[in-house]
């Protein structure tokens, strides 16, 4: 189901956006991994399940779950309810739980739907589970998204979306089984930078 789900999205991606990728090499193909795409459109989450043919998950807000179509089309796509409101360790702890099964987990860093093109601060979410489950972090700029669907707009438009995926960002190591704070902002700071270059780089391509 979820290799068909995500042929739909695919090719509705390459006819109305134009979509183009570049750097998928950098995606591995076994192993779980975090992967940690910028946030300016719903259209981000469509558009991140396109760049592997691998089975990853993500979280998605309870509400998008709450009529049979909704479920199964989110469900199909990788998504797991977070109910609003919920600890976020809870939410951190299922993300290390499906990656120590081996499977792939999309985070956004931004937490929500951000606009313009600087990233602000992130969360150290993305991070911190990469530390704690020590896989690598994929960094994803994507251009265009935010033209095409602005955040509290329905409307969706025919803008080309380019992506480019960044190389492996490698967790730092555990000292006694645990890793310390400051090598969890360290490594924040370094998604950031990245992020930042790839999304300048995505912006740019997008036209």
């Amino acid at each position: 189901m979820y290799r068909t789900v995500r042929f739909i999205a695919l090719v509705a991606c390459k006819l109305y956006f134009r979509l183009s990728i570049e750097g998928k090499e950098n995606i591995p193909r076994s192993g779980p991994f975090v992967l940690a795409p910028i946030h300016r459109s719903n259209l981000d989450t469509l558009v991140s399940s396109t760049l592997s043919t691998r089975f990853m998950r993500f979280m998605a807000k309870s509400n998008m779950f709450t009529t049979k179509a909704g479920a199964w089309f989110i469900g199909s796509l990788g998504g797991f309810p977070v109910h609003r409101g919920s600890a976020d360790r809870e939410a951190l702890t299922l993300c290390t739980d499906i990656l120590a099964s081996g499977q792939p987990v999309v985070l956004f860093p931004e937490g929500t739907r951000q606009t313009g093109p600087l990233i602000g601060d992130i969360f150290d979410g993305a991070a911190y589970v990469a530390a704690k489950a020590n896989v690598p972090i994929i960094p994803v700029g994507i251009g265009g998204s935010e033209r095409a669907m602005k955040k509290g707009s329905p409307l969706v438009r025919p803008v080309k979306i380019h992506v480019v995926i960044g190389k492996p960002i490698m967790p730092p190591d555990k000292v006694n089984g645990r890793v310390a704070r400051h090598a969890v902002k360290e490594l924040t700071t370094t998604l950031h930078e990245q992020l930042q270059e790839l999304f300048d780089q995505a912006q740019v391509r997008a036209g």
